[in-house]
């Protein structure tokens, strides 16, 4: 029972390690290679279905007359937009190259992605807003489909970037991942009442399946780091620099909330990015290397999201 309560209660650093140990176990044991690139293609196949369950169980307990804006949501998203320009701003005007554009596009692509559609279960998690974070994961996905488009030609000249082929990109990606899922969970709610009820029964049922899905994710990030073309201190620097961001965001987030009484909800909005669609959008539109910054981004969000829930639970507890 002690280790079940262990990992219900780090559920996410539980499957970051386990994801993390399975790829390492598969990728160097020479017995179970060929397992590996048999199960490769699999797992890449199962991560966006992951993905779809987890925000249609989500959105089953959404109370949809509640999904507008909000003020916090503006500022949110106005510092998201400030962060990108500054960064930007510095590659155009100091004209960097090399390994320094490299480190800028890598901590570009954990500010320009969208928040990440998994912040509603975290939100919920912490006792926040769950219709407010919804609302608010549709505007950041617009702010970022606008902004790539806009910056990228700018500061990558090989980034051959058409505006509307990129956002109309971007916006079907949002739609696929959000809209779908959403639409499903409003057609369960509304008119498949015995279902829906059997499935918001399930207590943190999209949390665990998140923990799969970070599993998978984890298990990723570390192939894609242990396969980069190039030193481990270049590669250390990333990891730092994705952390000092990851901190960043979530306290400058968090701060504003507290002018709102949303402290939670604006924390999850700024901190937590979709950090798989800016993997995607590093290896489509700039250096490769640099979707090493989102693959580390991913692994800092969650240990700091395991530290609020923690806090959250002893506090609920004490």
């Amino acid at each position: 029972m002690d280790v079940v309560r262990f990992i219900k209660d780090w559920t996410l650093p539980v499957s970051m390690a386990v994801g993390s140990v399975l790829y390492l176990l598969f990728a160097y044991t020479p017995v179970l290679e060929q397992a590996a690139v048999f199960f490769a293609p699999i797992f890449d196949a199962i991560l966006p279905l992951f993905m779809f369950l987890i925000l249609f169980v989500t959105f089953c307990k959404v109370d949809f007359h509640k999904l507008r804006p909000v003020m916090w949501h503006w500022w949110i998203g106005f510092f998201q937009v400030l962060f990108v320009i500054v960064i930007v701003g510095a590659i155009v005007v100091f004209q960097i190259t090399g390994r320094n554009l490299i480190l800028l596009e890598a901590i570009l692509t954990c500010v320009i992605g969208p928040c990440a559609a998994a912040a509603a279960v975290v939100t919920q998690k912490l006792g926040g807003s769950l219709e407010e974070m919804t609302s608010y994961t549709f505007l950041s996905n617009f702010i970022t489909a606008l902004l790539i488009p806009i910056c990228f030609p700018m500061i990558d000249k090989a980034a051959n970037i058409s505006f509307i082929a990129a956002f109309l990109k971007i916006l079907y990606e949002v739609c696929v991942v959000l809209l779908v899922p959403m639409l499903l969970a409003y057609i369960v709610k509304h008119y498949l009442h015995r279902f829906h009820k059997m499935i918001t029964s399930v207590k943190d049922l999209s949390y665990y399946m998140w923990g799969c899905s970070l599993m998978i994710v984890t298990g990723t990030t570390v192939k894609n780091i242990c396969h980069a073309d190039t030193t481990t201190g270049f590669l250390f620097m990333i990891a730092l620099l994705g952390l000092i961001l990851c901190i960043i965001q979530f306290a400058v987030g968090r701060y504003i909330g507290h002018f709102f009484n949303h402290t939670v909800e604006a924390g999850q909005a700024l901190g937590q990015k979709n950090t798989a669609f800016a993997i995607w959008i590093a290896y489509a539109f700039l250096n490769p290397l640099s979707s090493v910054g989102p693959g580390c981004y991913i692994l800092w969000q969650n240990i700091i999201n395991s530290i609020e829930i923690w806090r959250y639970r002893t506090s609920q507890t004490s």
